[in-house]
């Protein structure tokens, strides 16, 4: 195996490992960890959070899992998002990132001159980027209201918790 070979297989590792996604679903085991929490407000009024790495999609999809078995845990059947906090950006999802860097330069040494050009690219290996969202939910009983924020707390475990926890 070359020289080569070597530097592009640990690259290569290095890159992989960088792609870690979220850990398991569940509560935040502490400060500064992965998982959800939950703080009530007032009697059917709660902010729910999840700190995650990785995407913002799927933080706040468990954002959103988490807040629908609140609901249910509390005996209500449907919630609804009143406010909304994502921390992170679509592009911050970490892993390798690549980057291109050109440059030119000239000098001059007595009599003699020169000119280059050079082109670099360059990769982040820093992996991926925390990322958090909390929501504000009012949680009610009986027909869910019809708004683009009101969700029905079954049909949300059913649907996300299938694909995000089982």
């Amino acid at each position: 195996m070359t020289r080569f070979s070597l530097v592009l297989a640990a690259a290569s590792t290095l890159a992989l490992g960088a792609c870690a996604s979220l850990a398991p679903y569940g509560p935040q085991m502490g400060a500064g960890g992965q998982g959800y929490a939950e703080q009530r407000i007032e009697r059917d009024r709660w902010r729910v959070s999840y700190d995650g790495v990785g995407a913002p999609g799927p933080v706040a999809d468990y954002a959103l899992l988490r807040a629908a078995e609140l609901t249910l845990e509390n005996g209500y059947d449907w919630f609804e998002v009143t406010q909304r906090w994502i921390d992170g950006r679509p592009d911050s999802a970490g892993g390798v990132r690549p980057s291109v860097g050109i440059g030119a330069s000239s000098g001059r040494y007595g009599r003699y001159s020169s000119s280059g050009v050079g082109v670099g690219v360059g990769l982040n290996f820093s992996g991926p980027s925390p990322t958090s969202t909390s929501l504000e939910i009012l949680t009610g009983n009986g027909p869910r209201p019809d708004r683009r924020e009101a969700y029905d707390a079954r049909g949300v475990v059913e649907s996300l918790g299938a694909r995000l926890r089982y």
